[in-house]
């Protein structure tokens, strides 16, 4: 009579449980070598060049508290950055970087590469499985070795179909590290993706307003030159009253083509820029053209944000610490060569010599293994491949901190740029009022015969470099603010890497 209860699972069966939980195990097991952490860079509180009045600090830590602000992203600019200066033509500019620039979408096209190495690097977590049928006639030798020659035939067919799977379990973490690795070049390369956008960006931004400070410089020389032509004509009449020379007619005629000439150059220079606008913006060059719009746009205020931001915002600076987490991986990587290589496989299928009894129980076959393979002997390859990675780990550390410092030699030098470019502008404009002031005087004076034609003509052409100045000034603080806010990352920051 059968007793009655829960019936035992076989002795087989209960080994293979415990192994296959026992293999779980080893394979959950923490990975080999160090786990990364980020180099280590602290920066100062606040930045020390923060004078200039378009430039927005945040305020300082209350005496002898550690005030920061609640949303660390708070008061920094984001996405399209160069929307604050405010101009719609040099938005539809920048507006086409990110889908027809050709070096964008080459570095779009180098991440999508790197983002199928991570999915190849984790394809090593799965076994691999083949199967497949052969077919082969064989004809033995009637003189190979022991044959008597009697029973058996020495032709015959051998039909198989035979599947093999092997799996290489990742008990040391080699896998789990390569992931790591391929990864993190992968998030480098979209951030260097991002770089280059943002330097193609900034590129842009500043040569569209050179154009528009250029397009200026044109305005004021071409008022000379009507200024300049009037002055001639008045010389003219002088000349013809018996009051003026044909010196004075030489003097005025060299300073009215002389500002024509000046008017060439800046024409040359502005065909350049246009070219340098047109190529970023992946347009064809004999169809593109910017209309003359002299810069008359007002200087943005640009929110530096907390030094410590700067580590997240930049770029370049993601590239170099993602290449460092990338070598840490690296070191896990070889030292996993110390430890045995384990393989799990298994091979069942079909062999027969006729197709009648191919698919049949009687002609099944199968084999289930494991091979645990360690290496003795190297000659120091693996100690010198792990110290080399420990090596290159360094290496790329210190590439990181390195970045980190120039990120803030730039924003440093930028911001001090724009504070003394702003003391600048301040005193040129002081000089262009005296310059016109003293011209207003001295073509008084002409025409009432106190002074020469030659001292006008000193007078108007200290007034045409003084207002050429200023708007070179005026140009250069707009440029250096698109400078500014690209040493600060522009609109990005790391939230935007891919995971």
């Amino acid at each position: 009579m059968r007793k009655s209860g829960r019936l035992k699972p076989p002795k087989a069966s209960a080994k293979i449980v415990a192994a296959a939980a026992l293999l779980a195990a080893l394979v959950g097991c923490k990975p080999v070598g160090p786990d990364y952490q980020r180099p280590s860079y602290t920066p100062t509180p606040l930045y020390k060049e923060t004078g200039a009045a378009t430039v927005v600090a945040p305020p300082p830590a209350p005496q002898g508290g550690s005030w920061i602000p609640a949303d660390p992203s708070d008061g920094m600019l984001r996405g399209k950055w160069w929307q604050v200066f405010g101009d719609p033509q040099l938005n539809q500019l920048e507006e086409r970087i990110a889908t027809n620039n050709l070096a964008v979408r080459q570095a779009m096209d180098v991440y999508m590469a790197a983002r199928e190495q991570v999915r190849v690097a984790q394809s090593a977590f799965s076994p691999t499985v083949a199967a497949g049928p052969s077919f082969a006639h064989n004809q033995l030798s009637l003189h190979r070795p022991f044959f008597n020659g009697s029973g058996g035939s020495s032709s015959f067919n051998d039909l198989q179909l035979v599947g093999q799977a092997s799996w290489e379990p990742d008990f040391w973490g080699q896998i789990r590290r390569s992931v790591e690795a391929a990864r993190a070049q992968a998030q480098a390369t979209a951030a260097q993706e991002a770089n280059i956008e943002l330097s193609l960006e900034a590129l842009m931004a500043s040569s569209y307003l050179q154009i528009r400070g250029l397009d200026l410089e044109q305005k004021l020389l071409s008022q000379d030159v009507e200024e300049l032509t009037r002055q001639l004509a008045l010389t003219q009449q002088l000349l013809d009253k018996g009051i003026d020379t044909e010196a004075d007619i030489a003097l005025a005629q060299t300073q009215l083509e002389s500002t024509r000439a000046q008017m060439i150059d800046v024409g040359v220079v502005r065909a350049q820029m246009e070219h340098i606008v047109g190529t970023i913006a992946d347009y064809k060059i004999p169809n593109f053209s910017l209309p003359p719009a002299p810069l008359d746009l007002k200087l943005p205020q640009i929110p530096t944000g907390l030094p410590s931001q700067l580590l997240e915002r930049r770029p370049d600076i993601a590239i170099a610490e993602r290449q460092a987490a990338a070598a840490n991986a690296q070191i896990g990587i070889a030292i996993s060569a110390f430890y045995p290589s384990i393989t799990l496989g298994a091979t069942g299928g079909f062999e027969s010599t006729h197709g009648g009894n191919w698919i049949q129980g009687p002609s099944s076959l199968w084999t289930l293994g494991a091979s645990a393979v360690e290496l003795l002997v190297d000659g120091g390859r693996r100690h010198a491949y792990t110290a080399q990675a420990r090596d290159n780990f360094e290496a790329a550390a210190n590439n990181y901190k390195g970045a980190v410092f120039l990120a803030f030699n730039e924003v440093e030098d930028d911001l001090s740029n724009q504070r003394i470019l702003e003391q600048e502008d301040k005193a040129q404009r002081a000089a262009v009022a005296s310059a016109e002031t003293a011209l207003r005087i001295t073509q008084q004076q002409y025409a009432g015969g106190v002074v020469s034609e030659l001292q006008v003509l000193f007078a108007e052409n200290a007034l045409i470099q003084n207002q050429r100045t200023l708007a070179t000034l005026e140009t250069a603080e707009f440029t250096n603010s698109v400078q500014l806010i690209a040493a600060l990352g522009g609109g990005w920051d790391v939230s935007q890497l891919p995971r």
